[in-house]
């Protein structure tokens, strides 16, 4: 990934705990050369599995953030006289 964003470096932060967990179960001291083909595959399916997991994680909570701030807005400006001006 080229020129991250802060919410894909939080995301590939948070991935690091699934996989210490996941080396960890199948040896921490093994070189990475010494994996498997199926350990390789798992090891990638952990990692993209959590980084897309946090990503879908935070846009939904920017998307709950920008939902309430749009209808705090609407409600606003429902309460004022129509007098043709906007907020």
């Amino acid at each position: 990934m080229i020129n991250t964003t802060e919410m894909e470096n939080e995301a590939i932060v948070s991935c690091l705990m699934p996989l210490g967990d996941y080396v960890g179960t199948i040896g921490m001291q093994r070189p990475l050369a010494d994996f498997s083909r199926q350990e390789v595959l798992t090891l990638i399916e952990v990692v993209v599995t959590a980084f897309q997991a946090r990503m879908l994680a935070e846009h939904e909570r920017v998307a709950c953030r920008d939902r309430a701030f749009l209808e705090q807005r609407l409600a606003r400006q429902q309460q004022w006289p129509s007098t043709g001006r906007t907020a």
